[in-house]
């Protein structure tokens, strides 16, 4: 009969030397450690977002339109990455496969990020999936991110106060005026009670703001007072 061990009763230790851990954009050897998804050269190429980006949509410059999200429902916005090169593949590898690993160190850098105000009196909000999405990939990446800067900032998380209806196809390669289209993107309150007066929406990626505009509008509606919006990568 042939030995076999179960991996749940290996320790972590050993098992790293066993199957020593892999980045998770180039499949280098990458470090062991929960901060250490990205191998070294990944890591030194992630596209860090320059200081003083607009408060309101967390670009660096807003070209000739003026500010993309003024007339949108949140009211700030904060990024880490630009969403590009190793950052952009980052962000795909956590949609496709989830990780822990991944998810903490995007969640570690966003809560690093952060002024002390921003979260002030917020409770944590991830912006949903679509449930066909949810149930295909088996987890929710938004909500993986949500839970880490919960946790790390220590603000109360409502994992289930928003839901989204409607079309399941993937944002992902869509236009911005697909995007932005008319009943393309339903979200609304999951329960029947008023929303935090503060809400922080945390996704993976802002991109043309549609889906944390739809987010904000449904928090606004049911009574919410302010809502910021956090993201680990930001569409240039």
């Amino acid at each position: 009969m042939p030995w076999r061990v179960s991996v749940g009763l290996v320790p972590s230790r050993v098992l790293s030397l066993l199957v020593p851990p892999t980045c998770w954009v180039c499949g280098a050897p990458a470090p062991a450690s929960v901060a250490g998804p990205l191998c070294a050269a990944c890591r030194r190429t992630l596209p860090w977002l320059p200081a003083g980006c607009c408060p309101r949509c967390a670009l660096p410059a807003h070209g000739r339109g003026g500010c993309p999200a003024a007339r949108q429902a949140f009211d700030a916005a904060r990024s880490v990455v630009a969403y590009e090169g190793v950052a952009s593949a980052a962000v795909r590898a956590l949609k496709d496969r989830g990780g822990v690993r991944l998810a903490a160190m995007m969640g570690a850098q966003m809560a690093a990020s952060l002024p002390p105000e921003f979260l002030r009196g917020a409770r944590i909000v991830p912006v949903p999936a679509h449930p066909f999405r949810r149930r295909v990939r088996g987890f929710d990446a938004a909500a993986l991110l949500a839970a880490e800067v919960a946790a790390r900032c220590d603000r109360p998380l409502d994992a289930d106060l928003l839901r989204r209806r409607g079309w399941r196809g993937r944002q992902r390669g869509a236009s911005r005026a697909e995007r932005l289209a008319a009943g393309r993107l339903v979200i609304e309150l999951r329960r029947p009670i008023p929303p935090p007066a503060v809400a922080a929406l945390v996704d993976d990626v802002h991109t043309t703001g549609a889906t944390l505009h739809a987010c904000a509008m449904a928090l606004r509606t049911g009574g919410c007072e302010r809502v910021v919006a956090l993201t680990w990568a930001r569409a240039l």
